[in-house]
């Protein structure tokens, strides 16, 4: 049975220069230092580890700028998808990004290993989306995309960013959205309808790019009989309306661009 460790203390920076003192700290002692932006992971990769580490936690970090005259926003890697979509709607009502669909998830980690979202067949995954880093190696040295060299910055937007540095910030290409677009989930049982997911892998592919479906199985939340699978179908279309799409308006709703909300149906 392996043995995992939990961290032998949480250090939460407030600011990128105290980054390195930790950095340091951890080499010259040999444990590991163990990343964690916004915690938003099935495996508790940040959480645990089978040898001694020291947790970075970098939620306190979590600035961003936004240039809509140049159409990039710099993230600090703290920041949670929720703030960046906030942050950007706040500015503009025809800018996105392409990132995460949990508000929850964190920046720093979500682009790092590639990211998907509800814009990624239109725009490409989040990762897709980045232009510059500013990254912290083990030496405390601060590095951009020129200073790093390609090989290291194309190893950081989808390799893990934690095995190569700190992810300190990522600057990401803003992406025109519409300043309304409509959202939709639709539940099924799946009892009846075992014929869904395989409709849905054969047409997903073929729908227009601004159009996405994803479908996830997952237990009935609702009746007595929680032992029930269920299937869910969310999508986002980049338009106000979904007219010319048959059998889909009755479960949609039409909102602000850059926000995102579900319409249950049972």
């Amino acid at each position: 049975m392996v043995e995992f460790f939990i961290s032998l203390l949480i250090a939460s920076p407030r600011k990128e220069s105290e980054i390195k003192p930790v950095i340091l700290c951890a080499k010259k002692l040999g444990v590991q230092v163990k990343i964690k932006s916004g915690s938003h992971d099935y495996e508790g990769i940040s959480f645990r580890s089978e040898f001694p580490f020291v947790m970075l936690d970098l939620s306190n970090l979590d600035d961003i700028k936004i240039d809509l005259k140049e159409g990039t926003v710099w993230v600090q890697a703290g920041a949670t998808f929720g703030q960046l979509y906030y942050a950007i709607a706040k500015k503009s009502r025809v800018h996105g990004i392409s990132g995460g669909v949990c508000f929850s998830a964190g920046t720093g980690g979500l682009i790092s290993g590639g990211g998907l979202g509800t814009v990624m067949r239109k725009f490409g995954h989040a990762a897709d989306n980045v232009v510059d880093a500013r990254v912290m190696d083990v030496n405390g040295n601060i590095l951009d995309r020129k200073t790093m060299k390609e090989d290291m910055f194309w190893a950081i937007i989808g390799g893990g960013g934690a095995s190569f540095g700190v992810i300190l910030a990522w600057k990401l290409k803003l992406v025109p959205v519409p300043e309304k677009v409509t959202v939709f989930t639709v539940y099924k049982k799946l009892e009846s309808n075992q014929k869904l997911l395989q409709k849905w892998q054969n047409t997903s592919h073929q729908l227009p790019d601004g159009l996405f479906i994803r479908a996830v199985i997952q237990n009935n939340e609702t009746g007595n009989d929680k032992s029930l699978l269920r299937t869910a179908a969310t999508g986002l279309a980049l338009k106000k309306n979904v007219a010319n799409l048959p059998g889909l308006d009755q479960f949609c709703i039409s909102m602000a661009g850059g926000q995102m909300s579900r319409l249950k149906f049972f």
